[in-house]
């Protein structure tokens, strides 16, 4: 199965020499065949971090963070907002770094603004050191439903 090629429109802009040739540079310096490749990399991330501070599409992302493991009661707390976030929050993993530190990621689904504040309840936490929500308006297939449970049971009954 092949995956069929987007409608291409030619357009066009006017830039500063300076800010072309910064384009150019990164063209080279990031590996991209052309200069279209690059700008649609750009705007589609522009687009996204739009959609992410301003609107509640359903988006998709990564909530990652690093935290000091060994604050009273903060791994507790965030394993308490993480079981209260469960639909929003589908999956997690950590890695123990070093002098008590933890890095963390969480995959994360929902509308924006609902994951904006997720976010931030995680990331306000004493013994939080950093974190970054990282979005994409690009949204994950349901895990599940109770509408597929149902019509699960129901193929399984026949």
């Amino acid at each position: 199965m092949t995956t069929p090629i987007p409608h291409l429109v030619r357009t066009s802009a006017s830039l500063p020499a300076e800010v072309l040739a910064s384009l150019d540079q990164l063209v080279i310096d990031r590996g991209f065949p052309n200069r279209s490749a690059l700008l649609t990399e750009i705007i589609q991330k522009e687009v996204a971090a739009f959609q992410q501070d301003y609107t509640n599409d359903i988006m998709a992302g990564t909530l990652t963070l690093v935290y000091d493991h060994a604050v009273p009661g903060l791994q507790l707390k965030l394993n308490q907002l993480k079981h209260q976030f469960v639909a929003e929050i589908i999956s997690s993993t950590q890695i123990q770094l070093m002098n008590h530190h933890t890095l963390e990621v969480n995959l994360m689904q929902g509308p924006a603004q609902d994951l904006n504040d997720i976010s931030q309840k995680i990331l306000s936490n004493r013994g939080v050191k950093t974190g970054k929500l990282y979005l994409t308006n690009s949204a994950l297939p349901p895990i599940y439903t109770p509408q597929q449970s149902q019509s699960q049971e129901k193929n399984h009954a026949h």
